[in-house]
């Protein structure tokens, strides 16, 4: 396998794990071109090859091609006007064809299987190493195991030989591969892995940002309950390699459910340094990254290009740039105001700012009305809708330099630095929206009501031309001063992976598939949903908001939880973070619930809803191999043929 042996991880990347305890460690490595078995037995190359396995994340998630592969297609997003076949193919809804050279799922294989093999030579020689514990050779196991599950659940059965043997470290430029099963993934590599990283693991970070106790424990819990999934296999969905859905210890799903359940919940009684926050809002508040919730993220920083990984003052478009978030980020610049009340003369009243709420846009992505109008349903006493998306885009202008005291916006009425251009409804209105532009001009075809200075779209007129902005992971840094800042880099804040929450819905997906224990589904569930009646601030309306609504949300909750209704409030709390294609495979619920999505067109000004229909086959619960590992194997067009995912030959 010409890209998995050749060489293992090529350190290109210094990573620091920073804004923590001052008593923390930082991470640090020298650049190497290879490993090799003699370097892991030395502390510095144990140390090393660790900080690789950090920076490794940086290289899938923020990737925005990796991104789209976990979201577009789903029932949370869609292609958007400027996209290009890389997100058309994801979508599978007529406009591309997703095959072994189209599947954005590349970025994930390349990436994990060096990482993989970097993790196996410290795994097999650290333990001759003086001053090398039990609890780092356990972090080299977590990761391990963290990437032999990614992979699992993209692809089916993956090589656990990467040419020296199962789960060896190899040096030797192998070019020939066979897959593992399913079963044998599971049994031989992920749990042995993740159980023994729970046992290993510290309480408290190594580093801050370092893998934990809590940690390896959210992935067993969310590893058993996968596998449970499938050997349950409800609709009948293929696997391969193919092999019988039972497992080698003889355990049945029900089995696999309850240890799920109870890894789950001994993570949320036990959970060292880590808690839900107070608010929704904090969770994600760019100024509060890398709070108590966050489990693992894959790290970044505005203080160092070096330390970055990338360039802090113009993103490149590739990894380990953080730049996910323009996919989704729609191009408000075209955004108009008027310097006279006749509106003879116009303005870009809201600049490209390095903002939470703005950021570079490159309108790839974009989430669907049924987003909108279905999921995030209750936007008064649910703040998620609120802490999520950026549906009010204010203006900015004196931070480019222009000098005007105030501007005109709809029906001829002044606006001031800060008030809303533009407003996304969170319903139809009473009356209609005027989306003529002949009169008031808004430069992306947003509509007039009667009375407002804002242009105004409701959720009917969302379309791929035009939509809310994905508020959870803009852009931030502390160094704009007065101006605009770099809103052209990459994202400097880290990418979050794993949360806390999570294991909150891990435990309660478990409950709903018959395990048992002290909390039912429904009290999991509404411990977040409670937590999501709480307000501080009105994020869109940019104004403090005090008010509890945590009764009426519990209130709310049916009384007998479903899965349907897991993955509703799954998709509420995580939107547009990367969990939803894995979650809709795993539940084999993909085909069901983002078979069919309504948006309007890509054209300026069109705001007539469309319904799109997707052809969702069962072969596509598997992403295909990628062509590039395809070709660089020595083997011939038959092999080549049973090796790649069927369907995709």
């Amino acid at each position: 396998m010409k890209r998995i042996y050749k060489k293992s991880f090529i350190a290109t990347a210094l990573l620091i794990f920073f804004l923590g305890s001052c008593s923390k460690d930082i991470l640090e490595e020298q650049p190497r071109s290879i490993y090799e078995p003699g370097y892991f037995k030395t502390e510095n190359g144990v140390l090393g090859g660790l900080t690789a396995m950090y920076a490794h994340l940086r290289y899938i998630y923020g990737q925005a091609y990796y991104y789209n592969s976990c979201l577009t297609g789903t029932d949370e997003a869609t292609y958007a006007q400027s996209a290009d076949g890389n997100f058309k193919d994801m979508d599978l809804s007529g406009v591309g064809q997703l095959t072994a050279a189209t599947s954005r799922a590349d970025v994930l294989w390349g990436t994990a299987f060096t990482n993989i093999n970097t993790a196996s030579g410290i795994i097999e020689n650290a333990s001759e190493v003086e001053n090398i514990s039990d609890a780092l050779i356990a972090e080299a196991r977590f990761f391990r195991a963290f990437d032999y599950f990614l992979l699992v659940q993209t692809f089916g059965g993956v090589p656990l030989d990467l040419g020296a043997g199962e789960l060896k470290f190899n040096t030797s430029t192998s070019r020939t591969s066979v897959r593992n099963t399913v079963p044998e993934v599971y049994t031989k590599a992920i749990f042995p892995d993740l159980v023994t990283a729970v046992n290993d693991l510290p309480v408290d970070g190594r580093v801050t940002g370092g893998a934990t106790k809590t940690l390896a424990r959210l992935y067993l819990a969310k590893a058993y309950l996968t596998y449970g999934w499938w050997l349950e296999n409800p609709n009948n969905i293929p696997t391969y390699p193919e092999s019988g859905r039972t497992d080698p210890a003889g355990h049945d799903a029900q089995w696999y459910f309850q240890q799920a359940y109870d890894v789950a919940t001994a993570a949320i009684d036990n959970p060292g340094p880590f808690m839900l926050q107070e608010t929704y809002y904090d969770v994600n508040l760019a100024s509060n990254d890398r709070n108590s919730e966050i489990l693992l993220y894959a790290d970044h920083t505005e203080d160092s290009e070096l330390y970055n990984g990338g360039s802090l003052t113009y993103g490149s478009g590739a990894a380990p740039d953080n730049f996910a978030v323009w996919m989704m980020t729609w191009n408000y610049t075209n955004l108009k105001s008027a310097l006279d009340a006749a509106w003879t003369q116009e303005a870009s009243s809201v600049q490209r700012e390095a903002a939470q709420a703005y950021g570079r846009p490159w309108t790839r992505m974009c989430p669907t009305i049924d987003v909108v109008e279905n999921t995030f349903a209750d936007k008064t006493t649910d703040s998620r809708y609120d802490g999520t998306f950026v549906t009010t885009f204010r203006a900015n202008w004196p931070k480019a330099g222009l000098d005007a005291a105030f501007m005109y916006g709809a029906n001829s009425m002044e606006i001031y630095p800060g008030d809303a251009v533009l407003t996304f409804l969170d319903e139809e209105p009473s009356g209609s929206i005027d989306y003529s532009n002949t009169q008031y001009n808004s430069g992306i075809g947003a509509g007039v009501l009667p009375g407002r200075p804002d242009f105004v779209i409701s959720p009917q007129g969302i379309s791929r031309f035009t939509y809310p902005g994905l508020w959870k992971l803009g852009t931030y840094r502390t160094d704009n001063g007065d101006g605009l800042g770099q809103p052209n880099a990459g994202s400097t804040r880290p990418f979050n992976i794993a949360k806390f929450s999570e294991l909150y819905f891990v435990a309660a997906e478990a409950a709903v598939k018959g395990a048992s224990g002290s909390r039912s589904a429904r009290d999991l569930i509404n411990v977040i949903r409670e937590r999501a009646g709480k307000w501080r601030w009105d994020n869109n309306g940019n104004e403090e908001k005090i008010a509890d609504y945590s009764a009426d949300m519990a209130s709310a909750t049916p009384t007998t939880i479903d899965i349907d209704y897991v993955l509703a409030e799954r998709s509420r709390e995580f939107y547009g973070e990367g969990y939803r294609w894995f979650d809709l495979v795993r539940t084999q619920k993909w085909e069901e619930l983002a078979a069919s999505y309504t948006i309007c067109g890509p054209e300026l000004g069109n705001h007539t809803p469309e319904t799109f229909t997707r052809t969702i086959e069962d072969y596509h619960y598997l992403r295909p191999i990628p062509q590039g590992q395809l070709d660089g194997m020595e083997m011939t067009e038959a092999e080549k043929d049973a090796y790649q995912n069927p369907g995709y030959q």
